[in-house]
């Protein structure tokens, strides 16, 4: 489990695909400082076993689901990501709870600049749609959000300059794809509603 709260920006090393999967390598001096062989990193929202590590950097393997629902699919050496570890009980919830298992992407809309903040517009798939609300929480890239806005087929983030600079969300320019992951409790509510209603159903023989 993970906060949405990024530590650090890692650099990726090395991208290797090995028929339907692949190994990613990410430099991350703060991420491998305690971590050991099978912890969890999330990797721009993506959450990743290590494999191998060293003193700056971590492996992890790929899997082909991964790779098609994600932006991991489009990731080469020289790119950045946000890099958080996992929580550890006790600490704080700075952000909301953010398990790495994301929904799949959306693409960047739009950028309106405020005179301390800037607002980014991202698409949303109308499967998703029910499951952001304003001022929910959403993550984008690992990153935990508020949703400041929402419509049918878009959501919005008001971002501070805090999380323009320690996060990619300051890199990211109209057009680009990001991870998103929708709030676990919204998930939840609606797969009860789901199974309510079709009990209901069942029992009205419709």
């Amino acid at each position: 489990m993970f906060t949405g709260i990024i530590e650090e920006l890692g650099e990726v090393v090395d991208w290797t695909r090995t028929g339907d999967a692949a190994r990613l390598t990410v430099r991350g001096p703060l991420a491998v400082s305690d971590a050991a062989h099978g912890d969890s990193i999330s990797v721009s929202g993506v959450c990743l076993t290590v494999v191998d590590k060293g003193d700056d950097w971590f492996t992890a393997d790929v899997m082909s689901e991964t790779i098609a629902m994600s932006t991991l699919a489009t990731v080469a050496p020289g790119a950045r990501v946000n890099l958080e570890r996992a929580a550890r009980l006790g600490d704080r919830l700075g952000g909301h709870i953010v398990q790495g298992h994301i929904d799949g992407t959306s693409e960047l809309l739009s950028i309106t600049e405020g005179s301390a903040w800037r607002v980014l517009r991202f698409s949303l798939h109308p499967e998703l749609a029910a499951l952001v609300a304003r001022k929910g929480s959403i993550a984008v890239d690992g990153v935990s959000l508020t949703v400041s806005d929402v419509g049918d087929a878009w959501f919005e983030v008001s971002l501070i300059p805090e999380t323009l600079t320690a996060t990619t969300l300051g890199l990211t320019s109209v057009g680009d794809s990001v991870n998103i992951e929708t709030d676990i409790l919204a998930r939840q509510v609606e797969r009860m509603l789901d199974v309510t209603n079709s009990v209901t159903n069942r029992r009205s023989g419709s």
